[in-house]
């Protein structure tokens, strides 16, 4: 919606706050979630595996996978993630962490660097060595543009200004902002990684990033005809979800409404990988500021994800 800087970005500011704030406001509680078939489970973890987290921005990957990825390094395996953006349109964080009204591009890179610290603090803890943790530095809310009308064509983010990755510590600085770079960019680390399991977003994710991120994977993954290797999970799973709003140990994960009917694989923590998992979730000052009852709803006894579709 924000396409150039300056005096219209600090008018339509104030309402991109409030929108944010609104849909990340308490919802009350679902009904009780429906029963469908099991997905397939997650295969073995062993000191065979090779795990690849795709997270579109700096916690996705420690809300929806902290515990597969303890399992997988307790088991002799390894684990990678790869952040495809940095979070640097996070204006709600600029306001109420950096202080800074309007936002200034610089001021948002200064954001996605501090982000970038806090994931690769955050899954440290998960035991996901610095080799690992890959950043891709692409726009954030930019992604399902760069799949579509932006596939060969520079992409400008109307955030940073950036129309190439800005970020020295990522995997390719300077690439231009195109969906044909970014599916460049995910198959370089396929090839690095040669993972044996691939954890993505779900494609029917409410987030555009997420949704895009999804997408992608599928993308690349079925060129390289390795699909079953993927299986998929969910933060924006639908008004209200998770439920309750707040820390609830524990307690399951209930049934994402926008995955009625999708067949689902819980897979269980244990308690001190829920405890765990909660550090790693502290580990994000910055998202905490502003959507703590949100995060911390994601520290429950399952993770859950779903087949590729």
């Amino acid at each position: 919606m924000l396409r150039s800087h300056g005096r219209r970005i600090a008018w339509l500011f104030p309402a991109t706050v409030a929108l944010v704030q609104a849909a990340h406001a308490a919802a009350p509680p679902l009904p009780p979630p429906e029963v469908a078939a099991p997905a397939p489970a997650l295969p073995a973890l062993d000191a065979t595996t090779s795990l690849l987290v795709i997270a579109p921005h700096p916690d996705d990957e420690t809300l929806c996978c902290a515990g597969v990825i303890q399992r997988v390094v307790q088991a002799g395996g390894r684990a990678s993630i790869v952040w495809i953006t940095s979070g640097d349109a996070s204006l709600l964080d600029l306001v109420l962490v950096q202080r800074s009204l309007p936002p200034a591009p610089a001021r948002l890179r200064e954001l996605a660097a501090r982000r970038m610290r806090e994931a690769r603090a955050a899954t440290a803890l998960l035991g996901v060595p610095e080799d690992g943790q890959l950043f891709l530095g692409y726009p954030d809310r930019g992604i399902l543009r760069l799949l579509t009308d932006h596939h060969d064509a520079a992409f400008t983010s109307p955030f940073t200004g950036a129309a190439a990755v800005p970020y020295p510590q990522a995997l390719s600085p300077g690439r231009a902002y195109t969906g044909a770079s970014l599916e460049q960019d995910l198959g370089a680390v396929l090839d690095r990684v040669h993972p044996t399991l691939v954890l993505a977003p779900s494609p029917r994710d409410s987030h555009p990033d997420h949704h895009a991120a999804g997408l992608l994977t599928l993308r690349v993954l079925a060129r390289r005809s390795r699909l079953p290797m993927v299986r998929c999970w969910i933060v924006h799973g639908g008004e209200g979800w998770p439920s309750p709003r707040e820390l609830s140990p524990g307690v399951p994960l209930g049934r994402p409404p926008l995955l009625a009917g999708v067949p689902l694989a819980p897979f269980e923590l244990t308690p001190g990988e829920e405890d765990l998992k909660l550090a790693a979730v502290r580990a994000y000052p910055t998202q905490l500021r502003t959507l703590a009852p949100f995060l911390l709803a994601f520290v429950r006894t399952t993770e859950t994800f779903s087949a590729a579709p």
